[in-house]
């Protein structure tokens, strides 16, 4: 095992986040160079780590244990070609290694040989001398070549280089890890890191991408042609290949909505069900050749029964960009409302364009992250926690308010964020009022509702903030932050019918 590890690996070894190990960095626990960190300092760290199980061998069984036996098992581990590719890297690692011993064998034969042949010519004084230096060569290899303890973390580092392969993207410097069958492309999806690309199906060439070093085994066919010459400098289709090895690639990332192109897709209903009286959520899926490619928190234009349009968030998560979901709340007298609620039927054809916004993460941060929803401004909330998980954010609040009680239409998800996950916390609070018209006693009302959320928390007003919900609440909300000195930069705000 190498003496230096990313903090990508270093997490996954010692079952921590790579949040938890980047906290440490950050107060001084722990020593990092550009994003790696030894063996050593981890273990100083984590001391205990010797001592537990592998946790990918726990994972792994855990998997086999489930109902669906085998068919998850086999889903979960690379294909068998990359599994016998990676097995033989190691295999080659460790015959380098024993011919490494067997030539060090040699050379102390040798070794033996000329302090004899030498001894043979010199005087008294110079053999004392010889013996010495023998009996010292003698301790010193025993010591050196003795089995001595064997570090679990080695055995952990050579299972997961096994079961899974990491990748890193420069210029950015980004890693994630390919697990199962994934593509490099699904991949980096999976780990919130967003690579160019259009269709996701080998036809477009947008995710094309230079291997630097490292070795990746195609997957999948394409129709895109890459030619011999970008061949032979290890270009590929992110999204027909995987990798086999660590592997280092030049491939662009997308850094604001700029970086994303506008489309124009027909999707179609998957699903739709009511989660309230007047709340729908609606799966609409794509093409599989033509994908959504959206940043988390960001809007389209839906278009149904040909000339009914609405701009709404997507409530879900861009690592999932073939099935995309929305909230629609009921509006009365509303054209689309009203065609969504009475007469949209599954598999119905949707328009949709986009994407819209610049309501989105600022990834880079290292702040805490606050959200807050206000009635349906739930569904870019949604979006952007779970972005925010995906990147293993350290630290995640969010406070949701309904005008009603049923205006927090979708506790289950967030209680579920909660009990699974020690860095999330939830609130809910139940205005009284309707959101959508709020001044005179109400902007008073939600303003204290704030003020004691802000007085019970001393970590918010070092945090990023971001509102999603009906304008008048957004505005308020919006007010308050920056009237309480957090600049503009670090208070977003998404206004949602």
């Amino acid at each position: 095992m190498s003496e230096t590890l990313t903090l990508t690996r270093a997490a996954r070894l010692i079952g921590v986040t790579r949040a938890e190990l980047q906290k440490k960095i950050q107060c001084g626990e722990m020593i990092s160079h550009d994003g790696t960190v030894t063996v050593g300092n981890l273990l100083a760290c984590y001391p205990d780590a010797q001592l537990e199980d592998d946790a990918e061998t726990r994972r792994i069984a855990q998997i086999k244990e489930r109902a669906f036996g085998k068919r998850v098992f086999e889903r979960a581990l690379p294909e068998p070609e990359v599994l016998a590719a990676r097995i033989t890297e190691l295999s080659t690692t460790l015959a380098g290694s024993q011919s490494q011993v067997k030539q060090f064998n040699a050379l102390l034969g040798k070794l033996w040989d000329k302090l004899a042949e030498i001894e043979t010519r010199a005087d008294a004084g110079s053999r004392t001398t010889l013996e010495d230096l023998k009996t010292w060569i003698k301790q010193e290899v025993e010591l050196a070549t003795e089995p001595g303890f064997i570090n679990p973390l080695a055995i952990k580092d050579n299972v997961l280089r096994v079961i899974t392969a990491q990748v890193t993207v420069l210029p950015s410097k980004q890693d994630f890890l390919v697990e199962g069958h994934d593509t490099l492309l699904e991949a980096a999806m999976r780990a919130g890191i967003p690579l160019n690309y259009g269709c996701s199906g080998g036809n477009c060439g947008l995710c094309k991408a230079k291997v630097v070093s490292g070795q990746v085994k195609k997957t999948r066919l394409h129709d895109f042609v890459i030619s011999e010459a970008e061949k032979d400098q290890g270009y590929v289709l992110l999204c027909s290949n995987t990798a086999v090895s660590d592997v280092v690639i030049e491939a662009a990332v997308a850094d604001s909505v700029q970086d994303i192109p506008f489309q124009q897709i027909t999707a179609h209903v998957k699903a739709m069900g009511h989660i309230s009286d007047d709340m729908i959520l609606l799966h609409l899926q794509t093409p599989r050749t033509q994908r959504l490619r959206f940043l988390a928190g960001q809007s389209v234009t839906l278009r149904v029964g040909q000339s009914f349009s609405a701009e709404l968030p997507i409530a879900s998560c861009p690592c999932d960009d073939r099935n995309v979901l929305f909230h629609i709340h009921r509006q009365s007298g509303n054209l689309f409302s009203d065609y969504v609620f009475d007469r949209l039927k599954d598999h119905e054809a949707v328009e949709m364009e986009g994407p819209h916004g610049e309501f989105i993460l600022h990834e880079k941060s290292p702040r805490p992250l606050y959200f807050f929803a206000f009635d349906s401004g739930f569904a870019p909330i949604k979006s952007l926690i779970e972005h925010a998980l995906s990147l293993e954010a350290e630290n995640i609040h969010l406070h949701w308010f309904g005008s009603a009680r049923q205006n927090i239409y979708l506790p289950n998800i967030a209680h579920a964020w909660q009990d699974a996950l020690d860095n999330f916390h939830y609130e809910e609070h139940v205005a009284g009022f309707d959101l959508r018209t709020v001044s005179g006693k109400r902007e008073e009302s939600l303003l204290a509702q704030l003020g004691e959320i802000t007085g019970a928390d001393a970590d918010l007003l070092q945090s990023d903030v971001y509102i999603a919900g009906p304008q008048d609440a957004v505005v308020i909300a919006e007010r308050y932050f920056l009237d309480k000195g957090l600049p503009k930069t670090r208070v977003a705000v998404a206004s949602v019918k």
